[in-house]
C-alpha cells in the first residue's frame, strides 16, 4: 500500500509500485465473496453458493493461489513503505519521525474504521494500522533478524490458532457430533440454516441499518483485530526484511529472484494442495474449513506471497506497458482498495443491484473482474494528471493534522 508522500523515483520505485498494484488487484479475487455471499461461504464452498463444478474449481483456485497470498503481499509492501518513510527521515529525525509515523497509523485506522462501518466488514486497514505501531521498534534490526521475527510471529499465529480450532478438529475426528466446539464451527464456517438465514437478512439490510449495526459492533471487532495482529505484523516485518535485503529494492539479479520464487512455491504448493485435498475428501466439514483457511494454511500462504513478490520483481525489472499500468494502480492502491468496496457494494448491497446471496461462487468471481477493469482503466490517466489519488491525499492530510 502506498504511504503518504512516497516518492516515485526511478526504476526501483516503479517496480515496487507495480508489485503493489498486483497486490491490490489480487485481493479482489477473494474479497468479492465477502460482498456477494454469507460469511461462512467465504471459507467453505458448500456453506452457500457452491452448487456446480465451476464453483468448486473457483474455490480450489482461490484457496491455492489467491486466499491470503495477496493479503500477505499487500502487508509486505505496507511494511516496506513504512520503512522507506522512516529511513527517509534519517537517523537524526528520531522522535519527529516516530510521531509522523504514528500519525499516519492513526489516520489510516480512522479511514479503515469508516470503511468497515459503511462498506466492508473485512477491512484490512485497521489491522495494518495497529500492527504498524510496532514498525519503529523494528527498524534497527537487520534483514536476517526481521525475517526471523516474521517466522516467529507466524509460529505464534499458528499456535494461537490451534488453541481456537483444536477442539473442533479433535471433536470432528472422534465423531463427537453436537459438541460445543463443533456447533461453534458450524455457525461460523458451515451451513447452519438458522445462521445462514440471519446472515442473509443482515446482508440485505439498508445502508442506515448497516451503519447502526456495525457502529455498535466496533468494540467487539477489536477482539478480531487483535487476534489478527501476529499474522499481519509477520507479513509487515517480512516486507521490511526483504526491503533491507535488497529484494524489494530491485537489487537482486533475475536468477536469484527466480530461484527464491521457485523454492518458495515448491515449499508452499504441496502443503496447500494437501490441505485442499483433506477438505475435499472429508466433505468440507466446518471444523476443518475454518482451521485450514485461517490457521493451517498461513505458513504456505506467506511462502507463496514471497514467491509472487520475487517473480514479479524479476518481471518488473524491465519497464514495459504492463509494468507502467500496474505501477499506476499501485500508486493509487489505497484509493483503488476503497473504490473496489464502493463498486462491489453497488452491485451486491440493498442500495445497489441487490445481488447479495443471489449469485454462485463462480458468478461472484466473474463480477470481481469489474473493479479490476475499472482500476486498470482509470489509474494511468489519473496518475498522469493528478499524481496521488483522492484517498492518498486524505490520508496524508489526516496524518498532518494528527502530527
Amino acid at each position: 500500500m502506498v504511504t503518504p508522500a512516497t516518492p516515485l523515483s526511478g526504476q526501483r520505485m516503479l517496480a515496487l509500485d507495480a508489485l503493489r498494484g498486483l497486490a491490490v488487484i489480487g485481493i479482489v479475487g477473494l474479497n468479492v465473496h465477502a460482498f456477494a455471499l454469507p460469511g461462512p461461504a467465504y471459507y467453505n464452498p458448500v456453506a452457500y453458493g457452491g452448487d456446480s463444478a465451476g464453483d468448486y474449481w473457483v474455490w480450489l483456485a482461490s484457496f491455492i493461489f489467491i486466499e491470503d497470498k495477496f493479503r500477505t503481499l499487500f502487508a509486505m509492501l505496507f511494511g516496506a513503505g513504512c520503512l522507506i518513510l522512516l529511513e527517509k527521515g534519517g537517523a537524526g529525525a528520531g522522535r519527529q519521525a516516530w510521531r509522523a509515523h504514528f500519525a499516519r497509523m492513526a489516520a489510516l485506522f480512522a479511514i479503515g474504521l469508516v470503511h468497515a462501518t459503511m462498506l466492508a466488514s473485512n477491512d484490512v486497514l485497521r489491522a495494518y494500522a495497529l500492527a504498524g505501531l510496532a514498525v519503529p521498534l523494528l527498524t534497527g534490526l537487520s534483514a536476517r533478524a526481521l525475517i526471523a521475527v516474521a517466522i516467529g510471529l507466524i509460529t505464534v499465529h499458528f499456535g494461537l490458532g490451534l488453541t481456537v480450532f483444536g477442539s473442533a478438529m479433535v471433536d470432528f475426528h472422534v465423531n463427537r457430533s453436537g459438541s460445543d466446539a463443533l456447533l461453534w464451527a458450524e455457525r461460523n464456517f458451515g451451513s447452519d440454516p438458522a445462521q445462514l438465514a440471519a446472515l442473509l437478512e443482515q446482508g440485505r439490510e439498508g445502508f442506515a441499518e448497516r451503519i447502526v449495526r456495525r457502529g455498535g459492533a466496533i468494540p467487539a471487532q477489536l477482539t478480531t483485530l487483535v487476534a489478527s495482529l501476529p499474522l499481519n505484523l509477520a507479513a509487515i516485518t517480512l516486507g521490511m526484511g526483504l526491503w533491507k535485503a535488497g529484494m524489494l529494492k530491485g537489487e537482486w539479479r533475475t536468477f536469484r529472484l527466480q530461484r527464491l520464487a521457485a523454492l518458495s512455491a515448491l515449499a508452499a504448493l504441496p502443503g496447500l494442495l494437501a490441505l485442499a485435498a483433506w477438505q475435499v475428501t472429508q466433505g468440507f466439514p466446518a471444523a476443518l474449513a475454518g482451521a485450514a483457511a485461517l490457521v493451517l494454511s498461513a505458513p504456505f500462504d506467506t511462502l507463496l506471497g514471497v514467491a509472487y513478490a520475487a517473480l514479479a520483481m524479476a518481471f518488473f525489472g524491465a519497464e514495459n506497458r504492463v509494468t507502467r499500468t500496474l505501477a499506476a494502480v499501485g500508486r493509487l492502491s489505497l484509493t483503488n482498495y476503497l473504490m473496489t468496496s464502493v463498486i462491489l457494494s453497488a452491485v451486491f448491497a440493498s442500495w445497489g443491484l441487490e445481488l447479495f446471496g443471489e449469485v454462485s461462487r463462480w458468478q461472484a468471481f466473474g463480477i470481481g473482474l469489474v473493479p479490476i477493469a475499472a482500476m486498470v482503466l482509470w489509474s494511468p490517466p489519473w496518475v498522469a494528471r493528478a499524481g496521488q489519488g483522492p484517498f492518498e491525499r486524505l490520508w496524508r492530510a489526516g496524518a498532518k493534522v494528527l502530527s
